[in-house]
């Protein structure tokens, strides 16, 4: 399959100089055609040319820089490694958040039913106390009836007994 691209764009993306591609593409490493006064090169022909591959070694020949097969497998190990810790990593977060939300869950539905109970607990002591002032104010009315006089809580002061 062939993918052309502007021999400007693939310049800046093969780090090359212009003159070197139409090097390249004179001297058959790289496939190129014109059309409509543009130039284009085969991408799929590119990536051959631009990174040697040997035996033992990964070339690019723009930077005259050997790379050791070994290095970059092991290279590409760690980096799958620590891809896997870091998912890993990742997991245990998500499942820490969804254990801690279940339990902010839960203490919140039981703060909701304390709460319920304790409306209903206040409910039941406004009715007692509704009752227990029925009662005293009863108990005021008979003693008034029976004596003649209603007991004030506080004493009242400068009385002379």
């Amino acid at each position: 399959m062939e993918t052309w691209v502007k021999i400007d764009e693939f310049v800046s993306l093969a780090n090359l100089s212009k003159e070197k591609v139409l090097e390249m593409v004179a001297s058959g490493e790289l496939k190129g055609k014109q059309e409509k006064g543009e130039f284009f090169i085969d991408a799929g022909s590119s990536t051959k040319a631009v990174v040697h591959t040997g035996s033992n070694a990964v070339m690019v020949a723009n930077q005259n820089v050997s790379v050791d097969s070994e290095f970059v497998e092991k290279t590409i190990g760690t980096i799958l490694s620590l891809h896997e810790k870091v998912m890993s990593a990742k997991e245990e977060t998500i499942t820490s958040v969804k254990s801690e939300n279940q339990f902010l869950k839960d203490a919140l539905f039981n703060t909701q039913e304390v709460y319920e109970d304790d409306k209903k607990t206040i409910a039941i002591l406004r009715e007692q106390l509704k009752a227990a002032q029925e009662e005293i104010e009863f108990l005021k009315r008979k003693y008034k009836m029976m004596w003649g006089k209603v007991i004030d809580a506080k004493p009242k002061e400068g009385m002379d007994d």
